[in-house]
């Protein structure tokens, strides 16, 4: 199997980067930044790229928050063990998901950095919104996106995929996070392209529109 393609980071992850530094803590002295959008569009991959634009911003990922029995039922856990203490400027301690060993590992720690990016389908569900400093959308329809993450994930997933593809379906008819991202971003071959996303311009800045490769096809 290919290895999974990662474009270079450009001119519109350093855009955003000063961005979000400019934007007002959203919780506690943090700005939580979500990265939504469907399984399989590259949140992971921009996320990485994102948090060393940012000058190594710690990432949580939504799949350490998860289970197999809970795949969207994390609220509580989230907001309890990170959410709460970072509003509170305390280091928050949670306990990543073992997929594997089907168990919780040890705690880790998350300081509450200057930025804290949040990685995962649900970053920007209902309880989350209110804070975050920005929510961002993975632009990728969620066929294509689905088909990559089987390909990525190989037969050994495919059960799992089996499972994960209705659940999703029924976590974003029930609780969407498109209609409330403030950018949209799409990975193109050289790079990504940010726009603005539906919920319109954040703070008092122009709309971010610089894009690393070709223009958007609406």
């Amino acid at each position: 199997m290919n290895p999974p393609f990662r474009p270079a980071p450009g001119p519109a992850v350093r855009d955003l980067a000063s961005r979000i530094r400019r934007l007002p803590p959203s919780c506690g002295p943090v700005r939580l930044v979500g990265v939504d959008g469907h399984a399989g569009s590259g949140k992971t991959t921009f996320a990485e790229h994102l948090a060393l634009a940012l000058g190594g911003a710690p990432v949580l990922r939504l799949d350490d928050i998860a289970t197999h029995e809970e795949l969207f039922g994390w609220t509580g856990r989230l907001l309890d063990q990170v959410i709460e203490p970072l509003a509170h400027g305390r280091t928050a301690h949670y306990a990543p998901y073992d997929w594997r060993a089907r168990r919780f590992g040890p705690p880790r720690p998350l300081p509450p950095a200057p930025v804290v990016l949040l990685e995962g389908v649900g970053a920007g569900r209902r309880a989350l919104r209110p804070h975050l400093a920005l929510l961002l959308w993975m632009e990728l329809p969620r066929e294509e996106a689905w088909a990559r993450g089987r390909s990525r994930d190989g037969e050994e997933q495919r059960e799992f995929w089996n499972g994960w593809v209705p659940a999703e379906r029924r976590h974003f008819a029930d609780d969407p996070s498109r209609p409330f991202a403030d950018l949209l971003v799409r990975q193109r071959e050289k790079g990504y392209e940010v726009t603005p996303g539906p919920a319109g311009p954040v703070g008092p800045d122009q709309p971010l529109t610089h894009g690393d490769g070709p223009p958007a096809v609406c």
